[in-house]
């Protein structure tokens, strides 16, 4: 008996949903992300206005100065929906673990030169309270943001800066005992040189625009903050002082910020590339919290590496300089 094996093609009568094929123009197979965010933004058939804000709808275009002929195009480059999120954050947090367990099996916090640890504890523990604060922050641009893409991404935003501040709090733990903790609060509510940045923090929290939030935390903010702190006190001047094992429990920050730019950078200039009314609202922005940003973050710095924090700070802000020309702004 003889069997004859065939390849049969079976020709799909669509690839794609149908509001996808019309929000594209072609009906083509497209990412599951794509097919899980473009359209999810409820615009009409609401049930109730918010009791708190009566005169807005519960999702509302006024809340911000922006305008977009399609929200759709704040687009995430990361392309996380639920799923791909999650998975990406567990590999990250198994090589965390990972990190933070060769750091204690091997004694490396004990071998660590006593100035060293005394910066990176002073530097980093109250930096969780920062933390939360941007937290707070990217939660409400979820929930008072317009654009179903623009919102998921905060949320993720958010759950990841809770994930930084249980991170600081671990190493807090591992570098000072809970005296570091109790210390770090103290400094961040009394200390002279955190004033600043929690003024800063706090002020944002009165906030009301969402994208006014994005652009105050997300870029401006954190986007001196991680360059400074972590790729370069960190990575090189704690590094280059015998504290390497430091680097190695905060590699979460430093590749999560490399990661999260591309996000914070393709929504910016998705507005500014809108219009010019867009692009003016944004930079206004722009000038008036970056100063604010350089101004707080220099007392801080000088915690960790005193006369060496001016040039430091200069250095990172000519490389955002060229990430906001890159985006269509100025510094």
């Amino acid at each position: 008996m003889q069997i004859d094996l065939r390849t049969v093609t079976i020709k799909p009568l669509r690839h794609t949903f149908d509001h996808i094929a019309r929000y594209l123009g072609t009906d083509k197979p497209v990412s599951r992300y794509l097919e899980g965010s473009i359209g999810i933004q409820p615009k009409d058939i609401f049930h109730y206005r918010p009791t708190w804000e009566p005169e807005r709808e519960i999702f509302d275009e006024g809340r911000t100065k922006i305008r977009m002929k399609d929200w759709d195009a704040l687009k995430d480059p990361r392309q996380f929906y639920y799923g791909a999120y999650t998975s990406a954050r567990a590999r990250q947090q198994d090589t965390a673990e990972a990190n933070f367990d060769f750091v204690e099996s091997r004694g490396l916090v004990e071998a660590l030169p006593e100035e060293v640890r005394q910066a990176a504890v002073a530097l980093l523990v109250p930096l969780r309270h920062l933390a939360w604060g941007a937290n707070m922050n990217n939660a409400a641009v979820c929930a008072y943001a317009y654009g179903g893409m623009a919102a998921q991404a905060a949320i993720y935003q958010s759950m990841d800066q809770l994930g930084i501040a249980q991170y600081l709090t671990r190493i807090g733990l591992l570098l000072g005992d809970v005296e570091a903790l109790s210390a770090g609060k103290q400094a961040w509510m009394n200390d002279p040189a955190w004033q600043p940045l929690r003024r800063y923090v706090e002020d944002s929290f009165v906030v009301k625009d969402p994208f006014e939030l994005h652009t105050v935390q997300n870029l401006v903010l954190d986007g001196l903050l991680y360059p400074l702190v972590y790729d370069t006190i960190v990575d090189q001047v704690f590094a280059a002082r015998g504290g390497a094992a430091i680097a190695m429990l905060t590699q979460f920050m430093t590749q999560w910020s490399a990661e999260t730019r591309k996000w914070v950078d393709a929504t910016l200039k998705a507005i500014v590339t809108e219009s010019a009314e867009n692009r003016s609202i944004v930079q206004d922005w722009v000038d008036a919290w970056l100063p604010r940003a350089k101004e707080a973050l220099l007392p801080v710095v000088a915690i960790a590496v005193s006369e060496q924090a001016p040039a430091l700070l200069d250095e990172v802000m000519e490389g955002f300089a060229q990430r906001l020309a890159k985006i269509g702004l100025s510094a």
